[in-house]
């Protein structure tokens, strides 16, 4: 059973580990201790010795109150057949040795399944969504900061599939904001499919804070060779949608610096293709995408 791991250098540590582990010598089967007499205790000092032979030791360690059955519920289990990985506090998922249980690859984690959100509108009758019709679907072309649309975690790039019940495919963008602004105001139902035109890329700062990319008008010009970037297929001519989850759209290069300088030693980006994106935002004012545009972090 293969495990699919955020970043190149996750999976090359991990088999770095299985290597290691495959290499190391079973240990033996460790002797039952016995309490030692005093005729004995001198040949017990003379042998070495062995650390932390039973759990039940560690009971009054240091002042902790420990149990051997609360030590072995809190050791990390592997699944079986599975690479060398940790568990992380979720059931059933597992956590990459480098990124961790990284805060920002769950924000930025698309899922290729579908789901459903109940949207209302506001008091003057708005629900802060934009739509744009592109290959015969029905995409989210903006997202405004507090609105109901960004309440219910909807973010640039999410196709909608339906809209109370009726499909959106071959829709213009004009009939779906004709639909949006007839159906009530009290509840809309929606199946979202999350951002079918992006994918995420996790990379892994250098020594210097690096992880070796320039973008320039949110668009990525360059990659850095030898970089975490390069190494995780990081591409030019696509521009950044989010960093660590953060929607960085119509942000100045500036700013979308300063989120990747302070965004952890772990980076997350949702990027999409140019083309898509140029398609995506057009008739589109900068200063809308800058000032109005939801840049909130979102919810895990």
């Amino acid at each position: 059973m293969s495990v699919l791991y955020p970043s190149l250098e996750d999976l090359k540590v991990d088999h770095a580990i299985q290597a290691q582990a495959r290499a190391m010598p079973k240990m033996p089967a460790l002797p039952v201790q016995e309490t030692p007499t005093l005729l004995d205790q001198g040949t017990a000092a003379s042998q070495a010795s062995v650390l932390y032979p039973n759990l039940a030791e560690l009971e009054n360690y240091m002042g902790l109150s420990l149990s051997s059955d609360e030590v072995q519920q809190n050791l990390p289990r592997v699944p079986e057949g599975a690479s060398m990985v940790f568990s992380s506090t979720s059931a059933g998922q597992v956590v990459a040795p480098v990124s961790g249980n990284n805060l920002g690859v769950r924000r930025a984690e698309i899922k290729p399944g579908v789901r459903e959100i109940h949207l209302c509108k506001d008091e003057r009758g708005k629900t802060g969504l934009r739509l744009r019709a592109i290959d015969q679907g029905i995409f989210v072309q903006l997202v405004q900061a507090n609105t109901p649309a960004s309440l219910v975690g909807l973010r640039f790039g999410d196709q909608i599939l339906q809209i109370d019940g009726r499909d959106c495919a071959g829709w213009s963008t004009d009939k779906a904001h004709r639909v949006l602004k007839k159906a009530p105001a009290e509840k809309i139902t929606m199946v979202i499919r999350d951002r079918p035109f992006q994918r995420t890329i996790t990379m892994h700062k250098d020594s210097a804070g690096h992880v070796g990319f320039i973008i320039k008008k949110g668009k990525v010009a360059s990659v850095v060779k030898g970089s975490s970037a390069a190494r995780n297929g990081l591409l030019t001519n696509h521009y950044l949608c989010e960093v660590n989850g953060q929607n960085v759209i119509g942000l100045k290069d500036k700013d979308v610096i300063e989120i990747l300088a302070t965004g952890g030693n772990v980076i997350t980006l949702t990027v999409i293709p140019s083309v898509i994106y140029e398609h995506m935002v057009k008739k589109l004012s900068p200063l809308l995408l800058h000032h109005t545009m939801d840049h909130s972090l979102p919810d895990v």
